[in-house]
């Protein structure tokens, strides 16, 4: 599918979920049944990955070099699903809320105080649920919410426009309440090792047509998003038995440390803690401004592609900042305090 194709499609789904519209296929019904019945023989072989489906509790305030007393510690909380949450490693300081809060506070030289409340197996119609914790907490509001969601909306066939409108109202929500909200788009799913061909190519095409109607999607309700999309695709091909985790589903420590490499510059920069020179487009790094839709269609393709919101009008709708941010590496992290 080219860009401009994937923009077309994926402004259909963002207007149905916007306006109550009827679902949009992302691939046909013949070939999602295949898909879905291979994703779950890989489901299947996941469960006998020696991962055990154990998530590290990474909660807690990471940065004690940076404590100043009397100065509070910034709030980041996660969102979304296994890949959220951490699931397919063994350590906290191995999860992507771990290692985002640890490099957030060197960036920021501020302790940073972690919350997750993603949940393995989650479709976004559970960030509803998600969303409500977040807020209804005796916590102060987050700073910055990072969510990640998407595939399991792809596997179980979750109708595109109902995954877009259950994002969208979750950015809404914390928007609203005042939270900077960066999502990681739907990763791409043709990278899943034990999904073989032709299905790993149904999979890809189903998983970016997603990510761009995200894109869409959030952007319009403020958020920005980060395209996780094949991030890790190269490596996985390359060093499979290293980037994947245990169960050949799941990222392993060195896959959540490369994609949070990506998300990382996001956050920092929705929290107003990049250089200013770097908020401005390069056109050496094919940066630009783009109608929503476009910026969406070039993000699925490339991933740690940002999208920001920029003019609300243009010739053909709202128009977006094209970000190819400068990757920051982080480290594991140390393990956290206790929150208080």
């Amino acid at each position: 599918m080219t860009s401009m194709s994937r923009a077309r499609v994926a402004r259909r789904i963002a207007a149905g979920a916007a306006y109550g519209g009827g679902g949009v296929g992302l691939v046909g019904a013949a070939a999602v049944g295949l898909l879905v019945a291979e994703m779950q023989l890989a489901r299947r072989h996941v469960a006998n990955g020696s991962s055990g489906g154990r998530v590290p509790v990474a909660d807690g305030v990471y940065g004690h070099a940076y404590d100043v007393p009397g100065e509070p510690p910034l709030r980041l909380t996660m969102l979304g699903d296994s890949t959220a949450a951490g699931q397919g490693v063994h350590r906290a300081g191995q999860t992507p809320g771990a290692l985002l809060a640890s490099g957030l506070a060197a960036v920021a030289e501020r302790p940073v105080e972690l919350r997750n409340v993603a949940l393995p197996g989650a479709r976004s119609d559970d960030l509803e649920r998600q969303v409500g914790l977040v807020l209804s907490s005796p916590h102060p509001v987050p700073d910055i919410c990072v969510i990640m969601v998407g595939a399991n909306d792809v596997t179980h066939r979750m109708p595109p426009t109902q995954s877009v409108r259950c994002l969208a109202a979750a950015v809404r929500r914390l928007r609203t309440a005042g939270a900077e909200v960066v999502v990681g788009t739907c990763p791409d799913l043709g990278t899943i090792e034990p999904v073989q061909q032709p299905l790993r190519w149904l999979a890809r095409r189903a998983s970016r047509q997603l990510a761009a109607a995200q894109t869409i999607g959030v952007v319009e309700q403020g958020g920005r998003t980060v395209s996780l999309g094949d991030l890790l695709g190269p490596e996985f091909e390359a060093n499979p038995r290293e980037l994947f985790g245990p169960d050949n589903y799941h990222p392993s420590a060195e896959g959540y440390a490369t994609a949070a490499m990506a998300v990382l510059p996001t956050v920092c920069a929705a929290l107003g803690l990049w250089p200013a020179e770097e908020e401005r487009p390069d056109v050496f790094r094919r940066e630009g401004f783009l109608p929503v839709a476009r910026a969406a269609a070039e993000a699925a393709d490339e991933a740690g592609t940002e999208v920001t919101a920029a003019m609300p009008t243009g010739p053909r709708g709202p128009w977006a900042l094209l970000k190819r941010r400068r990757r920051r590496r982080v480290t594991e992290a140390e393990p956290a305090r206790p929150s208080v």
